[in-house]
């Protein structure tokens, strides 16, 4: 088993959060199909499914060529009504020979090689290799985001600049099934990341790709913060303008931290074991307390100074 996909990770171009009406009319992409939504633990909306035709060759870590036809699923994602993503999956299994497009159409997110499959060549070939002329799921996963960010219902006025993030990942199935699961983050740029999943046969592409989504939303959210704060460590400012870059992310985006609290049941211990090691709360948690340590410190200057006034003023007025 094989299975690969990208996610995109982006702040909504809008000034304020979308009410869930709104993310389910941003998110209607393909007329006549329903947009489906979530109100707990925090509002969550999910597009229909975007199918994309495939026939091209697949990316090798030695360079061999492999013909591969298929439909790519992709699906919009909007949560809290503050970040969008866009998820592409496809599950690739050994074919025999070229079908009728009919056949792939029938089976979305199925790729079927034309050739003789190696899973460990064609993992290690799309999560590291760069050819333009193999299949791209940067770009048909862009191009759906763009799509939605693209929407006559935003204003383009979000409450803080953040770079778009990319989430490249495999999954292969475990050789020992429950006791061979294991994932590797690696963070191959700023913007890119890779994730090595090793899963129980059982695990569906659809749950994966969930656990994979909701992995790039906290790396995201994560990868902000910490620029955020690298950004005002090391500049040369006072302490209200530090405040005022800050307070965004505490008006914003801090209730949107709920790591797994979308992941299927059979894949949380996935999120337990990054937990431990990198520690993304642990992480997290140190940044928040940093932001509202420098907000409480702030406040306690305003506090300070507005105090010195009042007892200059009060000898005047007598």
């Amino acid at each position: 088993m094989l299975t690969v996909g990208e996610v995109h990770t982006s702040l909504l171009q809008h000034s304020t959060a979308l009410a869930q009406e709104q993310s389910a009319e941003v998110l209607s992409l393909i007329e006549g199909e329903a947009v489906l939504t979530s109100r707990r633990p925090s509002l969550y909306a999910v597009s229909p499914d975007v199918r994309t035709g495939v026939d091209c060759w697949l990316p090798s870590a030695r360079q061999r060529q492999l013909r591969g036809v298929g439909a790519v699923v992709t699906r919009a994602i909007i949560t809290g009504g503050r970040i969008v993503q866009a998820s592409s999956v496809i599950h690739v299994v050994a074919g025999e020979r070229r079908q009728p497009w009919s056949h792939y159409l029938a089976n979305p997110g199925v790729l079927e090689t034309v050739g003789k499959l190696d899973v460990a060549d064609l993992g290690a070939g799309f999560l590291h290799g760069n050819n333009a002329d193999v299949l791209n799921l940067e770009a048909i996963t862009g191009r759906v985001l763009d799509g939605v960010q693209m929407s006559d219902l935003l204003d383009r006025r979000p409450p803080l600049r953040t770079a778009r993030t990319r989430l490249r990942w495999t999954a292969q199935a475990a050789e020992r099934p429950n006791r061979d699961v294991s994932a590797v983050v690696t963070v191959d740029s700023p913007t890119l990341r890779t994730v090595e999943l090793v899963l129980d046969p059982q695990d569906v592409p659809a749950a994966v790709a969930g656990l994979c989504e909701d992995l790039a939303l906290h790396d995201w959210l994560l990868t902000m913060l910490s620029s955020l704060v690298e950004s005002v460590v090391t500049r040369s400012a006072s302490g209200q303008e530090h405040v005022e870059r800050l307070r965004p992310v505490l008006e914003h985006l801090l209730h949107l931290w709920l790591p797994g609290a979308r992941v299927h049941p059979r894949l949380r211990p996935i999120w337990d074991q990054l937990e431990q090691v990198p520690g993304f709360s642990r992480q997290w948690n140190s940044s928040v307390n940093w932001i509202r340590d420098q907000i409480s410190v702030s406040n306690m200057a305003l506090l300070r100074d507005l105090a010195g006034r009042v007892a200059v003023d009060e000898p005047c007025r007598r």
